[in-house]
């Protein structure tokens, strides 16, 4: 393996020191002159129909300032029946789940704020809902959007549906596999709703200058992405809306979207001043775009030898009262949770499908995770029928370079083999389980990472330090990230290196910061802006040596001759003089990287230990181990941070986390009914990093935030079956459905036939 200087290292955050001493900014640490406070009213009722919407008593209060509706949104989009997935409609002519704005208010104060909510006249008729994504596919569901069509690369139904989006994967002849299996099984699992949980709640402040322009502070994952909601959302060019950075408070993929922003900015466009507007915690869990419940049927075929013949899997994805976007979800990445395996014959369908909740979003890994539950637990199962090791049994069936993915395409360099053998290694030296009631599971999966474009600024100071200049949102520490790249690659000091997350209007475009990617995307973009600059640096070297650049090479933070390495000159050499030299000025490089590039997997595996108490149904977690390719680890301590952040919020999805519905309301919309996993409920998650390289730039790094989310509550399912006996089938299994199904009163043993 290349040996490196910066990379492959692991020092501080540069952001820990302020947000440790409270000095970093947040969005809701914004306080400017003249601030006006804004609120939203919301909808109580998961489907209704808004008879009468009188805000004349509210607009009447003293000490408020505005109040807008549906009416008062300039942005076309904003007016569309089917909630538009980039666009936070307020509700017209209908709400359709509960929390959905109906009509917001910019007030002196937030009290007056408050008090003018309650002046607000609605009256609703409140209309048939269906909570239950498998009730909303049947046909006498109520219909939520009556425009709304089935669809998928065929074409559109003609009859309105809650299905959206539909699409089939074939490959081989499915009846020929399961013919040729000496154990098919089947079973259907189904998980819930679930947040994702951020401590930041959702706050946003939009100001307003002199010539209209508006300058916005909030929490997100890409500020390009809140210029284009907030001008969208207000019918303005782009150069009307400048978006600052902030710091986030956890993203995981939920504040992609914007719903207080261009709000905000409509209040600030009808009162002249700067509004403030800060959720709730019952509003963010109530209306900020949850990871979607799913049921997933999965039939496996298997010889006795333990080859898998065939797989048959029907996923139905619950997107909540807004369409998402079609198909990606439960389509292109749930389909992969097969793709650790060679399977000859299988078919996989896919469903998206609207209900009366808050429209559903990404969380880490989106769609992968649910997935990967039912996949994964429904190998295990067939594992333990054959009474064959875990990972004996995924390493016989197991991808390896060459092989093709679901889609078709062939895998490059990957590293699941390697994963699973030091699995195997870690859990040798581990003790003995003991107890009867504990018990061990072990679970795999991927995540794919793309490179969307980005681009990167790189200024050089007089006294040779630098400067880049990025305009991706930092979530996970990636300016660190960066920063090592830059003293890397010119062999500096990673003190003379600065990392400036800029504005809309100063930083070079930058791609959202989802997908595991900003490291590799954008920081693709900061290697060629350091290329950029080293050819610089040759093309003055050679001028300063009065020799052709071709025979000067950059090595070691400087410029030398080829062919005499003692004749070199050194980065601060270089660029001292820059400023002065008659046609050279001042050092400035730039870098993009490429839309869409080449996709680059990262498999990991992960072993779980659990202890259950079979009078209560508690399940204790024990010990967990993840082993992940992460291609070369840029920064050793932050990637394991990252592991065990993932595995942690795993541990909840899988043992307590769920949105619960009564009446089509939402029941636990606060962190002391949500029940998140606490630091008593997490034990130390050892990480296993195995640097198998991708055949792709920069450095052949891998995605990390997202895939050892994605086997965990399988593995943890796995394990409460190997400690308890029973197999559950359902998220999340609390004590209450633990102990039901160890009393025998659950679900039906599953579909077995052997041969």
């Amino acid at each position: 393996m290349t040996s490196y200087s910066s990379l492959g290292k692991s020092p501080p955050r540069i952001d820990a020191v302020d947000k440790v001493i409270g000095k970093a900014l947040f969005s809701a640490d914004i306080v400017l002159p003249n601030m006006l406070h804004g609120r939203m009213l919301r909808s109580p009722f998961p489907h209704a129909r808004i008879k009468r919407l009188d805000t004349s008593r509210a607009r009447a209060l003293e000490g408020v300032m505005a109040v807008v509706t549906s009416a008062d949104i300039p942005g076309v989009t904003g007016l569309r029946e089917v909630p538009d997935p980039e666009l936070p409609c307020m509700a017209r002519e209908k709400v359709i789940f509960e929390g959905q704005p109906v009509a917001a208010i910019a007030a002196i104060n937030q009290y007056v704020a408050e008090e003018a909510l309650d002046l607000i006249e609605v009256e609703y008729e409140e209309l048939p809902w269906v909570i239950d994504v498998i009730e909303a596919m049947r046909p006498d569901a109520p219909i939520i959007h009556p425009s709304l069509r089935a669809q998928n690369l065929a074409g559109q139904d003609d009859k309105p549906s809650n299905i959206f989006w539909y699409m089939k994967y074939l490959k081989g002849d499915l009846d020929k596999g399961f013919g040729e299996a000496d154990i098919v099984m089947e079973n259907t699992f189904r998980t819930q709703t679930v947040h994702q949980g951020h401590i930041e709640p959702r706050a946003s402040v939009v100001d307003i200058g002199a010539d209209g322009k508006l300058t916005v502070w909030t929490d997100n994952q890409s500020i390009f992405k809140v210029r284009e909601f907030v001008a969208g959302y207000l019918a303005l060019p782009l150069r009307r809306v400048r978006v600052m950075p902030v710091e986030v408070g956890g993203g995981f993929g939920g504040k992609l979207h914007q719903q207080l922003s261009p709000v905000a900015g409509l209040l600030a466009l009808k009162t002249g001043r700067p509004v403030k507007m800060v959720m709730t915690r019952e509003e963010v869990f109530k209306a900020t775009r949850p990871s979607p419940a799913t049921a997933i049927t999965v039939k496996l075929g298997v010889t006795r030898e333990g080859l898998i013949t065939a797989a048959d899997v029907k996923m139905v994805y619950d997107f909540g009262a807004s369409t998402g976007l079609p198909g990606l979800d439960a389509i292109h990445h749930g389909i992969r949770l097969l793709d650790p395996y060679r399977i000859p014959n299988y078919r996989i369908e896919g469903y998206d499908v609207v209900t009366n909740k808050a429209p559903s979003g990404p969380y880490r890994g989106p769609a992968a995770a649910q997935a990967a539950f039912a996949i994964e637990s429904q190998v295990d199962v067939v594992t333990r029928e054959l009474g064959m090791d875990p990972i004996e049994f995924r390493l016989k069936n197991g991808v390896v370079k060459g092989d093709l993915s679901v889609h078709g395409s062939p895998f490059g360099e990957i590293g699941l083999t390697e994963t699973l053998e030091r699995m195997a290694r870690h859990l040798e030296g581990k003790k003995k389980l003991g107890a009867k009631n504990r018990g061990r599971g072990v679970a795999c999966g991927l995540w794919s990472t793309m490179s969307l474009g980005s681009a990167a600024h790189l200024n050089v100071n007089e006294d040779g330090s630098t400067t880049l200049v990025i305009g991706a949102t930092d979530i996970s520490g990636t300016r660190t990230a960066f920063a090592q790249m830059v003293a890397e690659e010119l062999g500096i000091g990673l003190d003379e290196v600065t990392v400036v997350a800029a504005d809309t209007e100063v930083a070079p475009f930058g791609s959202v910061s989802v997908g595991s990617m900003t490291t590799r995307s954008t920081g693709t973009a900061v290697m060629r802006a350091c290329l950029d600059l080293k050819e610089q640096l040759i093309r003055r070297a050679a001028l300063r040596m009065k020799v052709d650049a071709g025979d000067l090479e950059f090595s070691g933070g400087g410029v030398r001759m080829r062919k005499n390495p003692e004749t070199a000159m050194s980065f601060a050499e270089l660029t001292r003089e820059n400023f002065a030299l008659p046609g050279a000025g001042p050092l400035m490089a730039s870098g993009r990287s490429d839309p869409f590039g080449k996709p680059t997997p990262a498999f990991v595996v992960l072993a779980v230990d659990v202890e259950v108490d079979k009078e209560t149904g508690k399940v204790i977690v024990l010990s967990c181990a993840a082993a992940q390719d992460t291609g070369l680890a840029v920064n050793p301590t932050m990637i394991e941070g990252q592991i065990q952040g993932a595995v942690a919020q795993g541990i909840g999805w899988a043992l307590t986390e769920g949105y619960a519905f009564e009446n089509g309301v939402m029941k636990n919309p606060t962190f002391l009914d949500y029940r998140m996993p606490t630091a008593l409920d997490v034990p130390y998650i050892d990480t296993i990093l195995v640097e198998h390289g991708s055949d792709a730039p920069p450095y052949g790094i891998r995605g990390v935030g997202e895939p050892p989310m994605v086997p965990t509550l399988a593995a943890i399912a796995n394990a409460v079956h190997g400690a308890t006996g029973v197999r559950l089938l359902e998220l999340p299994m609390t004590p209450e459905a633990v102990l039901e199904k160890i009393r025998g009163s659950g679900d039906p043993p599953p579909d077995k036939e052997k041969r």
